[in-house]
């Protein structure tokens, strides 16, 4: 969902960086084959967590929700050359379609796919991450931010995608939606824990940039 006019948003995404070509690429078979292909960060946003990781430099990184790829192509490039990303999905019939977009890049080496319950997963890594990105399953969201804060380093980032729900964060809540229940407790979470300074963003359906503090 967009919250901005149309015009303005064409204006904003071509006064930003143009989309590397191996993503093109990756976006056109995102829309042409696999389901749900708006879960894709795509050209804008995947813009901004790369920028984001730049800024950040981190060594290792926990990306939460791997979907086709695109969004730990776009955090590698801002990985220090000894880091590692660790990126974990449950959906084993899009591991093949990653793997192959990760060896065509720079970073393949550097990648690791996990395949399984991110809450089972997450507590196996032995490594303390500088940057957490969290695009998976929202009803989880609350428990994804209990599991990492003891992986977070101080320093450390947490970006939340999806945070708005398409508006629904504002709206009366339906009893069977689980989904904006658990967005409308993690988004509480993350603005009221005195470790974290936090930052929402309006940006596409919202992404909240969160640091931990050095004390």
């Amino acid at each position: 969902m967009h919250f901005l006019p149309q015009e303005i948003d064409d204006y904003v995404v071509a006064h930003s960086a143009k989309e590397p070509e191996l993503l093109q690429k990756l976006n056109r078979e995102t829309n042409q084959k696999v389901l749900q292909p708006r879960m894709l960060s795509g050209h804008y946003q995947g813009r901004l967590l790369s920028l984001l990781s730049k800024l950040i430099q981190p060594t290792n990184i926990l990306e939460i929700g791997t979907y086709t790829g695109y969004s730990a192509l776009c955090l590698a490039e801002g990985m220090k050359v000894d880091g590692i990303l660790h990126t974990i999905d449950i959906n084993e019939e899009l591991f093949d379609l990653q793997k192959r977009y990760f060896e065509a890049s720079p970073y393949g080496h550097q990648i690791k796919q996990h395949l399984g319950d991110a809450t089972e997963i997450i507590p196996s890594l032995k490594e303390s991450f500088d940057l957490v990105f969290i695009d998976a399953d929202k009803p989880n969201y609350p428990e994804y931010f209990q599991l990492i804060m003891d992986k977070l380093n101080p320093g450390g980032v947490i970006l939340s995608d999806n945070v708005l729900w398409s508006g629904k964060v504002v709206e009366p809540v339906k009893d069977d939606d689980e989904s904006t229940k658990a967005l409308l407790e993690y988004n509480k979470l993350l603005a009221e824990d005195e470790r974290l300074e936090t930052v929402m963003l309006p940006v596409r359906d919202g992404l909240t940039i969160s640091r931990r503090k050095w004390h």
